[in-house]
Formats: structure tokens, sequence, C-alpha cells
């Protein structure tokens, strides 16, 4: 998309939203802000967009995107590093965000990064959009806990596949390395989280050595577990389809698409 500060439709309109009076979201986003400093608080966005949601549990719901700029870690298969590797966007009031993503006439909202638990801010934009009605969706690796509640927290644990070359990045590969897996932080943002699910990144069948140990320590249950291929290509997702698949069936876990690169290819706003 051309700017982060421009709302970026994947699919037509919802004709939820039409009719939608302006006056009716500016109150709904006054009321909910009045008497705070939430109206004069900004966020870095790197884009947002409206379009299905391709992973896990909420696969083929109608969904606007809050993609933040901004990430603690640095994962070497990143598939949005202007967000992380090289972070990019503008500043937007969170008003403005409630009001984008009310005005889209969409019930749920995906906050998504980057890792959008980086900036505080985030608090009070999940705040006022439950306030405005909206299912929230964090979509985070888990590694910082905020004072906040979601109605889904998609936890992505960063396996040790993730792990930047220490001989190309040595500063970004100890950084990585040392902030991936606080199991305490991710167990807290399950605790606070009305609904949860665990999105493993898988590269071969040799990670599954650490993702088991994993799920035994968030004491999680194996249909939470989601299991998704490493790949940005039709191609490189059938072909670990064939080996992960099976694998999924004879543990419980969940074999986890990425339905958005089958419907729009791998692009931005979608």
């Amino acid at each position: 998309m051309e700017s982060s500060s421009q709302t970026e439709f994947s699919h037509a309109e919802s004709d939820r939203t039409r009719g939608t009076s302006h006056d009716v979201v500016r109150g709904t986003i006054d009321d909910a802000t009045r008497g705070t400093s939430h109206d004069v608080a900004t966020l870095k966005i790197s884009e947002t967009f409206q379009s299905c949601q391709g992973e896990g549990k909420l696969t083929g719901t109608d969904s606007f995107f809050i993609r933040t700029s901004g990430c603690n870690l640095r994962c070497h298969f990143c598939d949005t590093p202007y967000a992380s590797w090289n972070p990019t966007g503008d500043q937007l009031p969170i008003d403005q965000l409630v009001a984008m993503a009310v005005e889209t006439g969409l019930q749920h909202v995906v906050l998504t990064g980057g890792e959008p638990m980086l900036p505080i801010q985030i608090t009070s934009l999940c705040e006022l959009l439950r306030d405005a009605g909206m299912h929230v969706t964090i979509e985070t690796a888990g590694t910082i806990d905020r004072e906040l509640v979601c109605d889904l927290a998609s936890i992505s644990p960063k396996l040790e596949n993730s792990t930047p070359d220490s001989q190309q990045h040595p500063r970004w590969s100890e950084l990585h390395q040392q902030r991936r897996m606080p199991i305490e932080v991710m167990r807290s943002v399950i605790d606070r989280s009305i609904d949860h699910q665990i999105k493993f990144v898988v590269t071969s069948l040799d990670d599954f050595a650490e993702i088991n140990s994993v799920v035994r320590q968030l004491d999680v249950d194996a249909d939470a577990v989601w299991i998704m291929p490493e790949g940005v290509t039709i191609e490189a997702m059938d072909a670990a389809a064939s080996w992960l698949k099976p694998y999924c069936d004879d543990t419980g876990y969940r074999y986890c698409d990425r339905m958005q690169i089958r419907w729009f290819g791998n692009r931005r706003g979608t």
C-alpha cells in the first residue's frame, strides 16, 4: 500500500458499512475517550487494511487489521520486515484508528505487527476497540505482557529455528535468543485473555522436541496448538503439508494453513 495512514481494502467493502453515519462513529469514539488521554495518544502504524483472517481458529473471518511498526525480535524468516527489520510507518492517533475500525462495519479487529505489545499505547487501543463492541485478536510472540484484556491472544512462540545467523547479525542473534521464549510472560498473556491459541512456525520435524516442551510448560491443550509451515509460496506450503499434517493427526495438534497466501499471494495488505 502507498501510505500506512490510509486503509487499504483487500475485498469489496462490506455491505454492513453502507449507510454508516460518520456522526454516529464519531459519537462512539467521543463517548469512549471522553475524560481520558486516549484521544491524544498515538501509535506508529505500518499499515491498516481490511481482509480475511488467513490463520488459526478464525480463518475466513472478515477483519480489520492494524499492523504496528517495530519489534523486539528479529526472526530470520520474518515475512513483514517493513514492521521489524526495517520498521516504517506513520504516527496515528488512537482515536483515528478506532474510528477507522468502526467505519468498516466489521466486528473483528486484528492487532498485529511487528510486535503489537511493544508500545504501551496498545493497551488503550485494545480497550477502546472493545468498548466500541469489537472482537480484538492480538497476534504476538508472547514476549511482552501488558495490562490488557483481548478476546483472542494468538501467541506465536519463536523457536530456535527463528534465530538470525550469528555471523551476519551477531547483536540481533544474541538479543533474539535472549528474548524469544519467556514462558512466564506467555502464561500471563494467556491468563489475561478470554481465549487463546498457540501458533508455531515449523521448518522440520526436529522442531517438535522444542514445541512439545513449550506446550508442556504452558500447560495448554493440544487442540489450542496450531502448527504452521514456514514459507511464503503455495508450493512451499504444500510440500511441508505432506509431512506436517500426518504429524498433527498423530499428536492432536491442529495444522495451520496460511490461507492469505493461497487467496492473495505473498503481498502487503492481506
